[in-house]
């Protein structure tokens, strides 16, 4: 296993340096103030976090080394975007970017032969969806991305899928000495409705236990239907924050309704 190998790409990872947020944030100053040795010093603080995405993909018989070069493409990308006006930790908004980058590099050397034109359709419908992204400043739909195309939206569902690897809900994206986040920790659950949480359980009791944030935290993702990310956007803390009081919330509505 990897996870033991001292040296990856020349770098002794038993000596990787952990930044704290305050350290992080005066770093992005200096990069602003136009620093770039700060740039250098905040890529050289993250490759801890790479290394805990790249732990992930350690089964799938790639390179480790080059699996650690394409992470640190999408750290440097993720610094060079990062946004400190959106209210978001750095790690947060770091670690889809890098699973992006990596899975990117997997796709593209992957053994499963996908056909040209398919292939084509799938990397222009990239191309499209990244600079929507840019311009509408959110994740643009299918639809969205059909039209600038000029193709059917099936067209376009079918060429992405024939290029995306499946994903386990319970995949970890990220996880540090407190926490764990998941797949399924950054997705909406359409099925997941109030009627349907009131016609099974007696929610209204239990709910009444909880704190007022842990209440916030419980209305928005289950009967607003939003992600975590959008949930600690909004109420000003971290994704890992948010994800410890929806399961703090959840057990406690668990312990008063047996």
């Amino acid at each position: 296993m990897f996870i033991n190998k001292v040296e990856i790409c020349g770098v002794n990872t038993s000596k990787l340096p952990l930044l704290s947020e305050e350290e992080k944030e005066a770093l992005f100053t200096r990069i602003e103030a136009g620093d770039k040795s700060a740039r250098e010093e905040l890529i050289n603080g993250n490759l801890k976090l790479v290394l805990s995405v790249v732990q992930r993909f350690s089964n799938r018989g790639e390179n480790i080394d080059d699996l650690f070069q394409v992470g640190c493409v999408g750290l440097i990308k993720s610094i060079d975007h990062f946004d400190r006006g959106q209210n978001v930790k750095f790690s947060t908004y770091a670690v889809p970017m890098i699973i992006g980058e990596i899975r990117r590099y997997l796709r593209d050397n992957n053994s499963i032969r996908v056909s040209r034109s398919l292939r084509d359709i799938a990397y222009k419908s990239l191309q499209v969806r990244d600079r929507l992204r840019e311009e509408l400043d959110r994740e643009p739909t299918i639809e969205q991305i059909a039209k600038e195309l000029e193709l059917p939206v099936s067209d376009v569902t079918v060429a992405l899928d024939a290029i995306m690897e499946p994903v386990s809900l319970f995949d970890s994206v990220y996880h540090d000495d407190e926490d764990t986040l998941y797949v399924m920790d950054q997705i909406k659950d359409e099925n997941e409705t109030v009627e349907k949480w009131t016609n099974n359980m007696a929610l209204t009791e239990a709910m009444k236990k909880l704190t007022d944030r842990e209440r916030m935290v419980i209305n928005r993702r289950y009967y607003s239907g939003k992600t975590q990310v959008e949930v600690a956007e909004e109420i000003g803390i971290s994704q890992a924050q948010v994800s410890r009081l929806e399961k703090s919330a959840i057990s406690t509505i668990k312990m008063n309704m047996t």
